[in-house]
């Protein structure tokens, strides 16, 4: 192939392409931060994206309204229900907020004496201190540490105006940005590429659409658990377990240890099974507990895999350790983004694998991509020789 004048060789394409890979990587460490907020929008946006899908089909009203539209409402949405909740959830909230507060004094009141177990004799003194002194700090801050309070609150004022512009940026601009993206690789690959993205794009909406119908099961069943126990403020609590259900396991089972703390302190307005109150509330305690443990079961064994599916091909044991790892690395926005991200990977490897196999880029609709070696073999049909051939056989 002959080169002209104004194309580059190919020795300095090459050489071009580190130089910009690795200055696309620098700026990613670099503004880490604002990354960050990037993807906190970009979710933000695909989570109420298939509402102005829907407007656009189901409508005559261009893209740019749709989102609009969409927009706009999810702004008073997030400002508006709150505000027309807080009364009627409010003395609940407060008996909650109450609890847990109290909960953690007693609990640090309980480290800052030694704990003996058996003949083992453990001092966590210590971690007793760390956990009163932190509750003093978050409750009664220093007036030195106004200015610095007042400065961190500005920035993450300007971070969430940052995070707004940028979701109605990516709801208006995602058609642009989609066929940007799909047009830096070869034309001859671009199909491809648009078959990848759609793939892709089928994994989020299922774990989307999932995620949306287990919050709303979580929370009604754990709500009606709750009454049935007559745990004060069950309603709220079953609100923050549907809520918390975003962040997969780790979620309910924080949601589930505010309701056992609340179990321990305020007990439940019906259950008496023992004179001494305080043995009351740990019995109620011990039933909270054993309800959350039959609950979570189900949901994991039997509803979330119902709900999702076969569209996410991935081990509950390895769902697991990956949430947690998340949520140590990156917080709680790694661990909401874990799953589907894990999901994302497998598709993209199972095209490489395939490409770099010599074998046709995507799976047919309804082949397993990710089966063992021996279940292919289990599962193939045993040959049948032809007519000819299997008289030859019995001659």
């Amino acid at each position: 192939m002959k080169t002209t004048k104004n194309q580059w060789s190919l020795p300095f394409r090459y050489t071009m392409g580190i130089i910009i890979f690795i200055a696309v990587i620098a700026l990613l460490i670099y503004a880490s931060e604002a990354v960050k907020m990037l993807v906190i929008a970009a979710f933000v946006a695909y989570l109420i994206s298939p509402a102005v899908s829907f407007l656009t089909e189901r409508t005559n009203l261009t893209r740019a309204a749709a989102v609009n539209i969409v927009y706009f409402s999810a702004l008073v949405l997030m400002v508006g229900v709150p505000s027309a909740l807080t009364p009627i959830f409010f003395d609940e909230i407060q008996l909650v907020a109450q609890d847990l507060l109290a909960l953690s004094q007693e609990f640090s009141k309980f480290l800052s004496e030694p704990i003996r177990l058996g003949g083992v004799v453990l001092h966590l003194e210590q971690v007793g201190e760390s956990l009163a002194h932190l509750q003093e700090n978050l409750l009664t801050p220093l007036p030195e540490e106004a200015l610095e309070l007042l400065e961190a609150t500005s920035i993450n004022v300007l971070w969430v105006l940052i995070i707004l512009v940028s979701v109605h940026l990516f709801m208006s601009e995602w058609p642009r940005i989609r066929a940007w993206l799909i047009g830096l690789a070869p034309e001859s690959y671009q199909p491809e590429m648009s078959e990848l993205y759609n793939r892709l794009r089928n994994v989020w909406m299922a774990y989307l659409r999932g995620q949306i119908v287990l919050m709303v099961v979580v929370g009604v069943a754990f709500t009606i658990a709750w009454a049935a126990l007559g745990i004060p403020g069950a309603l709220v609590l079953g609100v923050i377990a549907g809520l918390f259900t975003l962040v997969p396991d780790v979620g309910p089972t924080l949601a589930a240890a505010i309701a056992i703390g609340v179990a321990l302190l305020e007990g439940s307005t019906w259950i008496r099974l023992s004179d001494d109150p305080v043995m009351n509330n740990l019995i109620v305690a011990g039933i909270t507990l054993a309800v959350y443990l039959i609950l979570i079961n189900l949901k994991n064994f039997f509803v979330r895999p119902i709900i999702m599916g076969r569209s996410l091909h991935m081990n509950e044991a390895l769902i697991f350790v990956a949430i947690l790892t998340a949520t140590i690395l990156w917080g709680i926005l790694g661990a909401l983004l874990i799953v589907p991200v894990m999901a994302s990977v497998a598709v993209i490897a199972d095209y490489l694998r395939r490409r770099v196999l010599g074998m046709p880029p995507f799976a047919a609709d309804g082949e397993e991509q990710f089966r063992m070696p021996d279940e292919k073999i289990k599962s193939r049909k045993p040959l049948r020789l032809p007519a000819k051939n299997k008289r030859n056989q019995d001659s």
